[in-house]
């Protein structure tokens, strides 16, 4: 089987896309910095990354796939 295509975006949506990536993207090294943890997602459950971040949401679990 052939993988879905993209959609293709304005290059308004483009462009906040790009924006909200960065974002979030200086928001979690921020985070890592000052030795924060933060909460992610994989797919089906949250899982959190650093090294003060609770334990029973410290390992991700793998996404089921069928």
């Amino acid at each position: 089987m052939s993988e879905p295509s993209k959609p293709t975006l304005s290059p308004d949506t483009q462009a906040m896309l790009d924006c909200l990536r960065l974002a979030v993207s200086k928001t979690l090294e921020r985070k890592r910095r000052l030795g924060q943890y933060s909460v992610q997602w994989n797919g089906t459950t949250p899982f959190t990354v650093g090294d003060d971040a609770p334990a029973d949401l410290k390992t991700p679990a793998q996404p089921d796939r069928h």
